[in-house]
């Protein structure tokens, strides 16, 4: 993958991220309150991990760092909307993975 592509990509990430973090401000309205805080910490990480995606083309191993991030945004961030969402915390067993891709997608930067 051209290592451009990544600002593409972090381009959908941010329209996304925007997006759902404008509707859990204005619009989720969770049955336990709990699940508010559930979908803030995902729009958080997905916002911050969207951003440092724009440094992709620019590392060592853009398509490392870059699908890392991604995969981290799509499987923590994806996850904590979806239980936040769904107000069902069985749904949360991907988001494990999720947090070791953005650790993964970090350390890359050391090699």
């Amino acid at each position: 993958m051209n290592p451009r592509h990544w600002h593409k990509v972090a381009a959908l990430s941010g329209i996304a991220a925007v997006a759902l973090g404008t509707y859990g401000a204005h619009g989720f309205k969770p049955k336990d309150a709990a699940y508010k805080q559930v979908w803030q910490t995902a729009s958080l990480y997905h916002l911050v991990h969207t951003a440092a995606l724009l440094a992709a083309p620019v590392t060592r191993y853009p398509n490392v760092f870059g699908g890392l991030l991604t995969a981290g945004i799509m499987a923590f961030s994806g996850t904590c909307y979806a239980v936040a969402y769904l107000e069902d915390r069985s749904y949360s067993t991907l988001a494990p993975f999720g947090g070791f891709a953005f650790i993964g997608a970090w350390a890359s930067l050391l090699f």
